[in-house]
């Protein structure tokens, strides 16, 4: 009779928990309908306002009158949501996108606002896209315009290969389209000061995976922290580990709290071999090795590897957002570098 009880008890804890995710997908189905209704809602109040301004566009004021009259009718009804400066955003968000069919039914309003301040054409296209393609929060997104995502993608890649992943027209074929020089680490809230630990750097990582995997990009998944790595009687560990699924490789990460050496280098190249030999499947690519430090020589990063090396990366890692300032420079100290090794050639 107890085992009776036991399995009845355990078939109705799963029965209690099949009901609670019918009810849950409900409710997060619902929300994005809510969210899918707003946007349109908005859209077509932009796209009226902005048809009856054309008809009075000969009064320079007509445009302000307008708008001032509509928010004093709509919110005493509707509430503060149709304020002049809301309105002002309607009007923007459907001359930003006058077309209804090249919206995306996944992003809501908040995301949108986000958008239609962006007056590129190109590299808003490109973080609508994404945000879409990768299920991005307004957060998220927030956080990855702020990080100027595009500018530090387009930094080793051109423009046309960028957007054509991000619309899904081609897959990324080299480590260098995905991977980024500098990574911003903001979200570990770190303390500015002099030096850290690379364990204490490691562990705040792992302790905001979910941020470290959105700064990664496209494609990472977790697989290990102080992977051992055993080689006759000698013992090593890897920083970290994680799998590409779309350059179908390993990528092994050792974190440096100092400006790169090339024992550094000669320390990755060793965990590269490793999973290449011993981990790594016959139908899988090689294996991706980072060293992510806090300052580096690229000639004399270059001068360390094999000269048409594919597989180790260096990549800077900083703990606070850039300025626009800051990444012009550093564009301009890349394309400065990519000139003078083309010049060698």
């Amino acid at each position: 009779m107890e085992d009776s009880r036991n399995i009845s008890n355990g078939n109705l804890k799963e029965f209690v928990n099949e009901i609670r995710g019918i009810i849950d997908q409900a409710r997060n189905h619902a929300a994005r309908s809510v969210d899918q209704a707003r946007v349109v809602m908005y859209w077509n109040i932009g796209k009226r306002i902005f048809e009856k301004e054309q008809q009075g566009k000969e009064r320079a004021d007509y445009g302000s009158f307008l708008l001032e009259t509509l928010s004093k009718n709509l919110t005493p009804v509707y509430g503060s949501g149709f304020s002049v400066r809301q309105l002002e955003i309607c009007r923007k968000f459907y001359r930003t996108y006058p077309i209804a069919n090249t919206l995306c039914s996944q992003l809501n309003w908040s995301q949108y606002k986000l958008l239609i301040a962006i007056p590129d054409k190109d590299k808003r296209e490109y973080y609508q896209l994404e945000a879409a393609n990768e299920g991005w929060s307004k957060r998220q997104l927030e956080r990855q315009i702020n990080s100027m995502l595009y500018e530090r993608l387009l930094m080793s890649n051109d423009k046309e290969k960028v957007l054509a992943v991000a619309r899904k027209e081609r897959t990324p074929e080299s480590p260098l389209e995905i991977i980024k020089d500098p990574m911003v680490l903001e979200f570990l809230g770190l303390e500015k000061k002099p030096a850290y630990y690379e364990k204490d750097l490691e562990s705040a990582l792992i302790s905001h995976i979910a941020d470290f995997l959105l700064e990664l990009g496209k494609g990472f998944s977790f697989v290990a922290r102080q992977k051992r790595l055993l080689i006759e009687d000698d013992e090593y560990f890897a920083d970290l580990v994680f799998y590409n699924r779309l350059l179908r490789s390993f990528v092994v990460i050792e974190l440096k709290t100092h400006k790169l050496t090339h024992q550094d280098l000669g320390q990755l190249q060793l965990y590269v071999n490793y999973y290449d030999r011993y981990e790594k499947q016959p139908d899988e690519n090689p294996t991706i090795g980072i060293l992510l430090c806090t300052d580096k020589n690229d000639t004399a990063v270059r001068l360390a590897l094999p000269e048409h090396n594919k597989t180790i990366l260096a990549s800077k890692y900083q703990l606070y957002l850039p300025t626009s300032d800051q990444l012009i420079e550093q564009i301009n100290q890349v394309k400065k570098l990519a000139s003078n090794n083309l010049r060698k050639l």
